[in-house]
């Protein structure tokens, strides 16, 4: 059964940029981009490269360590290196609050 866990406030993370969290033991990315927050896993399924430190260009992520690409929307494979997806987790922000539901 899936749960709204509270990860963030709102000036945690700043638009543009991401932040690395664990919840629940899982390793996640926190992303703003233009005042819209996306979840999805940290981790790169090509050689687990810490996508929260990935470049972001529109909804998308590009792995530092070896440039596969991956949608902040959906967590899809946008480009290799990687061929599978990462999971992606549903945000809620509620007031000042920023909550994932894992």
């Amino acid at each position: 059964m899936s749960k709204l866990i509270k990860v963030a406030e709102l000036p945690d993370v700043p638009p543009g940029h991401a932040r690395a969290l664990t919840v629940e033991g899982q390793a996640l990315a926190l992303f703003n981009v233009e005042g819209i927050y996306y979840a999805i896993a940290d981790t790169c399924t090509h050689d687990g490269g810490p996508l929260s430190d990935g470049e972001i260009q529109g909804t998308t992520v590009t792995c530092p360590r070896h440039g596969a690409q991956f949608d902040l929307k959906t967590g899809a494979v946008m480009g290799p290196p990687a061929f599978e997806d990462v999971p992606s987790y549903r945000v809620v922000v509620d007031g000042s609050d920023i909550k994932v539901e894992v």
